[in-house]
């Protein structure tokens, strides 16, 4: 898998070197081991694993360059959060996800490979954010891949970021609908759309694309609202 790994990731921009080739390999083993006993992936095969969750994972690098304090909403099985730590080792990074199992699996992944400065907390996103929390507009940027739609997502997100942080949607090709969809919530919430970054992931016929969101103005208090709120009534 590493030689794959290098050459795909390589094909892309990213130089990866011995050392996280070998991380990211123990990372794909542990992800197959822990599927075995709870649901992380549909995806299980090593090259799959390289091009579908790593080398997709490793495109918000592009946008981060002197941000080091990232936290992953909805991390899941790590990603994007933990190639981008792997990639880029002086991000701190906070890994949120509301299923305390998953938390579990992200830390024997952090102490098998090594990684400093990762902080996995065991939470909702709304409720990681709300007025008062020490997270709350803490974050130079965020990361967000697979977890709703655009709308929902920017209340979840931005009010971790302080101003002049990004927020980095992963998302499918067309994400058009969605963005304007979703451009009432931006605002509303103190982000601009500042770019939006197609891609084709090497080996694959897969396109994707990242929402790159700048916070220009603090979030207003009452956000985020309630999760059922959030779902039922998208700003």
């Amino acid at each position: 898998m590493t030689h794959f790994l290098s050459d795909i990731a390589g094909k892309a921009g990213f130089t990866l070197c011995q050392t996280q080739l070998q991380q990211f390999k123990t990372y794909a083993d542990l992800l197959v081991e822990w599927n075995e006993k709870m649901n992380l992936t549909a995806i299980t095969e090593p090259d799959e694993i390289a091009t579908k969750h790593f080398v997709d994972s490793l495109y918000g690098l592009k946008f981060l360059a002197g941000r080091k304090k990232i936290i992953d909403v909805g991390t899941g099985a790590g990603f994007p959060g933990l190639p981008l730590k792997i990639a880029k080792p002086d991000i701190e990074l906070t890994l949120l996800d509301s299923l305390n199992k998953r938390i579990t699996f992200l830390n024997e992944v952090k102490n098998q490979l090594g990684l400093d400065n990762v902080t996995s907390i065991h939470s909702r996103a709304e409720d990681g954010a709300k007025l008062g929390s020490l997270l709350r507009e803490s974050f130079d940027g965020a990361v967000s891949r697979a977890v709703a739609n655009l709308s929902c997502l920017c209340e979840y997100c931005l009010p971790y970021i302080k101003r002049g942080g990004v927020f980095l949607a992963y998302k499918g090709p067309e994400v058009e609908e969605e963005l304007a969809s979703a451009q009432n919530a931006i605002e509303t919430l103190g982000g601009e759309v500042t770019g939006v970054f197609k891609y084709n992931i090497p080996a694959t016929d897969i396109t994707h694309s990242v929402v790159v969101i700048t916070k220009i103005k603090s979030t207003p208090d009452k956000f985020p609202r309630l999760q059922g709120k959030i779902q039922k009534k998208p700003l």
